[in-house]
């Protein structure tokens, strides 16, 4: 059985690993908009390494995080990290209105975060319960 500490260390571990899952979409999605279609090779190379990348830390991270909670922060890193460099490495635009709702959607990404923090003791909770035969006494 793990100690709550280690079921902490654990939880910290898994989201870092998401937060690096959602690194390497924004690296992916902005690798396939410079392939130009996959007709640009080198492109096309990068972001085929930034899919795998990214497959193999969100599947990490969905080790112990939900998998709602775990593909909705991954999407949004991955949404908010292409629209804030897209920009910066192509030719496009971030108006005043996209900016706004990039912001709720990292304030929902946060907010997620601390409702995953605030439901981890009640699991340890339940953890240390012995379980109960059918009748309701303790095994």
């Amino acid at each position: 059985m793990s100690t709550p500490a280690r079921n902490s260390a654990s939880s910290a571990n898994s989201w870092l690993m998401l937060l690096l899952a959602g690194a390497f979409e924004v690296g992916y999605a902005l690798a396939v908009g410079g392939s130009h279609g996959f007709t640009r090779v080198s492109w096309s190379l990068v972001a085929v390494v930034f899919f795998l990348l990214t497959l193999w830390a969100l599947s990490t991270a969905l080790r112990t995080i939900d998998v709602g909670i775990g593909y909705a922060v991954w999407a949004g890193i991955g949404a908010v990290g292409a629209a804030l460099l897209g920009p910066v490495f192509f030719d496009e635009a971030l108006t005043g209105i996209q900016a706004v709702w990039l912001a709720v959607i990292i304030a929902g990404v946060i907010w997620l975060k601390l409702a995953d923090r605030s439901q981890a003791p009640q699991e340890t909770a339940v953890a240390a319960t012995p379980p109960r035969d059918v009748q309701g006494a303790e095994a």
